[in-house]
């Protein structure tokens, strides 16, 4: 083990598992609330992600109220239904009509993690050439709580079928603030084997060594030490499906 990785290698496994395991949950939500101190710990994960210029540009609105969360599911069946014509031309409107793309309504909790695009004022460190860099910092927040969530066996799902301009009239925002990401999360029935589009044929992951160019754009990955660790790997890391607690 080199001497700077003080993670063993259990700790290692559990962090992998946490990123293969990981689904985006839509139809296997139980009504069991999240405890208070396990939805504390998934806002404090979220809350320690890295940000540009140390902006922390993250809010955190959680959402149980029966009569917002049904105008949200409206915005999303308006949404929905605008997009699934758009796959028509590619013949594949009904198998879209046919997914479940949201658990609004099914988990027991919503969630929708902003971006105050303001936050740290008009010069943020790191942010003075790319603007967008407050967005990817709050993604990054996302991923933090998904991955946490996973490990203590609840369930995400990301509905990015709405209008975010209503939505944000919807959640009352102001107009420097961006509704990032909305999220269902609960416990589950099951975390599914592999992800739910690759199982029902919408689309299948592409192989990593397709995706790693070398240099330049144009220049595949040389041959070599990395080309025969890739090799030997397996394609994707087995996971097993699990049962919630």
């Amino acid at each position: 083990m080199h001497p700077n990785t003080p993670f063993t290698p259990e700790q290692q496994a559990g962090l992998y598992r946490a990123i293969y395991e990981r689904r985006d949950v839509r139809a296997q939500f139980l009504p069991d609330a999240i405890p208070p101190e396990v939805l504390a710990r998934l806002l404090h994960a979220a809350h320690h992600a890295p940000s540009v210029g140390f902006m922390q540009p993250w809010d955190f609105i959680l959402i149980e109220d029966r009569t917002t969360r049904q105008a949200v599911k409206e915005l999303f069946d308006e949404a929905n239904s605008a997009a699934a014509s758009r796959f028509a031309a590619e013949g594949r409107e009904q198998q879209y009509r046919r997914l479940k793309l949201e658990g609004i309504l099914d988990s027991p909790l919503n969630l929708c993690i902003t971006c105050d695009r303001s936050r740290g004022g008009p010069n943020v460190l790191g942010r003075t050439s790319i603007l967008e860099m407050d967005l990817f910092s709050a993604c990054l927040a996302v991923q933090n709580l998904w991955l946490a969530a996973r490990a203590e066996g609840i369930g995400v799902g990301w509905v990015s079928i709405l209008d975010n301009d209503r939505l944000a009239q919807l959640l009352g925002l102001p107009e420097q603030v961006y509704p990032l990401a909305y999220l269902c999360l609960g416990y589950v029935s099951e975390f599914l084997p592999q992800p739910e589009l690759q199982t029902l044929g919408w689309r299948q992951r592409l192989p990593l060594e397709s995706l790693i160019h070398q240099d330049r754009w144009d220049a595949p990955l040389a041959q070599g030490p990395l080309q025969t660790a890739l090799d030997e790997m397996e394609p994707t890391p087995p996971a097993k499906t699990t049962t919630a607690p």
